[in-house]
């Protein structure tokens, strides 16, 4: 075999994690649920069918926001929370590009929490993975917009008083096109939700549940182990009933527009009478968003919600287009409008 066949071998030779994984030791603290994450995208890029020069990475400031230092892609580490805005216009420049954002609950829904609610209204064509541990973990443990009340941490000593954010919520009743929630440590349905995100036309929110093991362990830990997961979690499928529970013998039915706990034993019900989750209906994805908002009910871990609608640079490259073809005139003169008026100076 010739060097000239070795290079037409490498360049045609299927793409493995391999292929996007930078020379870079990633620097977070041992048990943190962003190595794993790391791991899983590593897993899930090459199966995009996009190679690592046609893939952009962008982050604001925090431990998540390390991650495009940690893949073989190109990558820009931004300034706190204005990540979103540096890849809705990267997006707009260079639409061919697939973009992601790495952004933890502090830096998208703090100071960058303008610019979320707005991305989301737009919808430009992004993945976005928020990392979500509850805590400031770069900066030492303040708590964070997603801080469960009663949390005492360094900026807190006698406990949380602020409501946190519900993630899920906000991001629906934002106008967001695309919602999933996984967790750190199901490998398997974190690459599954990841390929879906970056399947989706428009910006595609997935919410992971990431241990932070120095200033906030443990957080998610109901829904961690095998002990408790089954009766704490829920796994939303689509067209499936929401079932759970060790046996899968629990369910949600629907009181009107309030989710109510059944036992399908003793209540003599069937899977059939239960909720069908359905992707595509947003009142069924608000409802589920809140969820987490009630102790009672299981948390809901998988697609929440997917829409197919324009995106934000089609419709802007549209409207050029057509601005172009109808003659709407110059910039100076849109400015200028039909009703300005123009001062001169009188001659004495």
């Amino acid at each position: 075999m010739t060097d000239n066949d070795k290079t037409i071998k490498a360049l045609t030779a299927p793409l493995t994690a391999k292929d996007f994984a930078s020379d870079q030791e990633p620097k977070w603290c041992p048990g943190c649920g962003d190595h794993s994450v790391l791991q899983q995208l590593k897993q899930v890029l090459p199966e995009l069918g996009v190679t690592p020069e046609n893939i952009v990475f962008l982050s604001g400031i925090g431990c998540s926001s390390r991650l495009p230092y940690y893949l073989a892609t190109y990558g820009v580490h931004g300034i706190h929370g204005r990540a979103l805005p540096m890849a809705t216009g990267l997006k707009i420049a260079r639409p061919e590009l697939s973009v992601w954002v790495g952004t933890g609950d502090g830096d998208a829904l703090s100071i960058g929490g303008n610019h979320f609610i707005h991305t989301l209204r737009r919808n430009p064509d992004l993945n976005v993975l928020l990392f979500n541990n509850e805590i400031y973990g770069l900066t030492k443990g303040q708590y964070s917009p997603t801080s469960k009340i009663g949390l005492k941490t360094v900026t807190s000593p006698s406990g949380v008083i602020d409501q946190p954010f519900n993630t899920a919520a906000l991001t629906i009743g934002s106008g967001g096109s695309f919602f999933a929630r996984a967790f750190d440590r199901d490998g398997k349905l974190l690459r599954t939700i990841l390929k879906r995100a970056a399947e989706h036309k428009g910006t595609s929110l997935v919410e992971i549940y990431q241990n932070c093991p120095i200033f906030n362990n443990a957080a998610f830990e109901a829904f961690a182990t095998l002990d408790s997961k089954a009766d704490n979690t829920i796994y939303v499928e689509q067209g499936k009933p929401l079932v759970f529970g060790k046996n899968k013998n629990r369910g949600i039915m629907l009181d009107g527009f309030t989710p109510i706990v059944v036992d399908l034993d003793k209540d003599d019900l069937s899977t059939s009478d239960l909720w069908l989750h359905d992707e595509s209906d947003i009142n069924k994805a608000s409802i589920l968003a809140r969820f987490a908002d009630d102790e009672s009910l299981p948390r809901p871990i998988g697609v929440f919600y997917a829409e197919n609608r324009a995106t934000y640079e089609d419709a802007l490259a549209d409207q050029i287009k057509d601005s172009q073809q109808n003659g709407y005139g110059t910039l100076e003169q849109l400015l200028k409008g039909e009703n300005s008026y123009e001062i001169k100076s009188a001659v004495v």
